[in-house]
């Protein structure tokens, strides 16, 4: 692909409003800047989608919290002097003819279009800040080219059970959109109509005998003047509004995508695909050597284990762990762990900083180290970052559910989450 094709390609990260279905991890922070994978961020995975596809040149929108996604940004993606590439955060603000927040990813986009559209882009490609997956955009852009097409849409195609769950795009045996229907539940009759057709199975190398329908990724490519139209409007999601709209009136494609996808964008999802990489063999490679993951660079030292037993498990940089037990789990970045312990299907998040300062009320400093101390017991949990966990503390959802405890402890989905900064006093139990 000519390199002015990419050149030519912006790229609009939609980073979320509060997050509500993250709650706590979301508390105090965006949702692409939650943790993930024990040393990176969400929103390194589009970025560096990105970069990996040639387009450098992005925006990150968002509009709450964003204090520690632009400084996370700030730190990890500085380009050369000599160069126009670029990731800004774009967080929603008040101008002269608008005072309100984002009303929904329609309206973000069509909020900041005087950025977007002060240099000659001719493709927009719009990306959801809650996924984990790797992905080439060239192959896309590819298609879309060759195509004509006003806009395409990535989808993966899935069985019918999960189907019902996603918006679902219909095709023709070309991958020309004719149908769109968000989250068809169990209208099995809807259903039968917007399976994919035997030869676009074909082509894609699945079995004409299996069932499978296009669930939308929530990735769109847009031609420059189709997305002005598409905005020119007052429609707020594009989901909901914008892509039926598009789908009527103008040439709009699906692009198929085989690979690992998963939304992380639920207490439940985030903990399982975390979980998901400790496995032997990972669905999500972060080994892959000529598609990295690229984050922020932290200069911390080599992790010291002294005696620990650790089974199926991701150990990230700088942590020092002793005579712990820790299986089926995910350890963040300057994890500091006592003996005694026991650590099995769980996420710790790790740690900002290895000691927390004070400051008493006669203005002396005191420090407090953060850690997981000696004889604990953490099982299904989510610890986020600088927590400070004393001795013999027992955290466990024990069957249940959900409930908000007053300890700064959350249970979602049968997982405990452990917000950021709590601390649990010596023999707590969660």
């Amino acid at each position: 692909m000519p390199s002015s094709r990419l050149q030519g390609t912006l790229a609009i990260i939609m980073g979320g409003g509060q997050g509500s279905r993250l709650f706590p991890l979301t508390h105090l922070r965006s949702k692409p800047a939650v943790p993930l994978a024990g040393k990176y961020r969400i929103v390194d995975i589009p970025i560096s989608n990105c970069i990996n596809s040639g387009i450098r040149k992005m925006y990150v929108l968002t509009q709450f919290n964003s204090e520690s996604l632009n400084r996370h940004i700030g730190d990890a993606y500085k380009f050369d002097h000599f160069g126009h590439n670029f990731v800004h955060v774009l967080a929603a603000q008040q101008t002269p003819g608008n005072d309100v927040w984002y009303q929904g990813t329609a309206d973000a986009v069509r909020q900041n279009l005087p950025y977007f559209l002060s240099k000659p882009y001719k493709h927009y490609l719009i990306l959801s800040g809650d996924q984990l997956y790797r992905m080439d955009f060239r192959e896309m852009l590819d298609q879309h080219t060759a195509r004509g097409a006003d806009l395409t849409i990535a989808t993966t195609p899935v069985p019918r059970e999960p189907a019902r769950a996603f918006g679902l795009m219909h095709t023709d045996a070309e991958s020309k959109i004719t149908r769109f229907v968000e989250k068809p539940g169990d209208n099995d009759s809807l259903l039968d109509d917007l399976s994919m057709p035997p030869s676009l199975l074909e082509s894609c190398g699945i079995d004409q005998g299996d069932e499978r329908f296009q669930a939308s990724m929530g990735i769109y490519l847009f031609n420059r003047k189709t997305l002005e139209k598409a905005l020119d409007n007052d429609f707020q999601d594009f989901g909901k509004h914008v892509i039926p709209k598009a789908i009527e009136e103008d040439s709009v494609y699906s692009h198929v995508f085989q690979g690992y996808w998963e939304d992380i964008g639920t207490i439940r999802s985030f903990y399982e695909a975390n979980l998901q990489l400790t496995k032997v063999i990972p669905s999500f490679n972060f080994f892959d050597p000529n598609n990295p993951i690229y984050t922020r660079p932290r200069l911390l030292p080599t992790s010291k284990i002294n005696g620990a037993n650790i089974q199926e498990s991701l150990i990230s940089d700088g942590c020092i762990i002793s005579d712990t037990t820790i299986k089926g789990s995910l350890i963040g970045v300057r994890s500091v762990i006592e003996k005694g312990g026991t650590i099995t299907d769980s996420v710790i998040m790790g740690a900002d900083y290895y000691n927390k300062e004070a400051v008493n009320e006669d203005d002396t400093v005191s420090v407090i180290p953060v850690k997981i101390g000696e004889n604990v017991r953490i099982n299904r949990a989510i610890v986020d970052k600088n927590a400070r966990i004393g001795n013999n503390v027992v955290i466990d959802p024990q069957g249940r559910e959900n409930e908000d405890l007053n300890n700064g402890c959350y249970i979602r989905d049968g997982i405990v989450v452990v917000s950021k900064g709590t601390v649990l006093e010596d023999g707590t139990v969660v």
